[in-house]
Formats: structure tokens, sequence, C-alpha cells
């Protein structure tokens, strides 16, 4: 595949495989009736903007299968899928709380996995 051929989505597995594969970042935490977390479709939504500002690219198709509990050193893994179907893990760690706000780094994996035929 060329340079030219890439997608957007190809571009970023690309970037974030290429060295930028550490994002810190903060939000806030939806506050449950049991204990503080974020729901799953906006972590989601926070790391493909992170790797988008982070990578300069357009944000990225990012699932995640759990919400994040509000817990330090609680992880999950989330998956960002390409235009062309490979994929790349991103795994995110929480790194502190304070109140309702929920700090975390991002990880994605060096290597993508390729599309499915």
């Amino acid at each position: 595949m060329t340079a030219s051929r890439l997608s957007a989505a190809t571009s970023i597995l690309s970037a974030v495989a290429a060295g930028m594969l550490l994002v810190g970042c903060s939000a806030s935490a939806h506050v449950g009736t049991s204990t503080a977390k974020m729901s799953s479709d906006k972590l989601a939504t926070i790391v493909a903007k992170k790797l988008a500002a982070t990578t300069g690219q357009p944000k990225p198709n990012i699932a995640c299968p759990e919400d994040l509990a509000a817990k330090v050193g609680t992880t999950t893994r989330c998956k960002l899928t390409a235009n062309d179907g490979s994929t790349l893990g991103v795994s995110v760690k929480v790194t502190s709380v304070d109140g309702d706000q929920i700090n975390f780094d991002i990880e994605a994996d060096k290597t993508a996995s390729p599309a499915a035929n």
C-alpha cells in the first residue's frame, strides 16, 4: 500500500505506532450510585480526541468495551479501527482520582493487527 492511499485512520495507526504512544489526559467522570465511573462511550470519545490531537490526524474510530472505574490502577483496553479494517489496541490506566475527575494515561500498542479477510 502506498502512502498516498493511506486513509486518515490508517495514518493515525502509523503515527501512533511510530512513537506517539503515551498521552496523558484527564476527564470528568460520571458519578454513579456506588462508585464514580466514566461510561465506555465517553471514554472512547476522549481517547479518540486525545489521539487525534497528539497525531494531528482526524479523530479515529475508537471502541471501549467497558466503563472506566474511578480507582487508581484500574485498566481497560480500547480498540482503534482503521477504515481498511486494521486495528490497534489502546490501553487506558487510571493514574489519579480527584473528586469526580478521573486522570488517566493512554498507551497505544506498537503494532497494528491487519484487517481480517
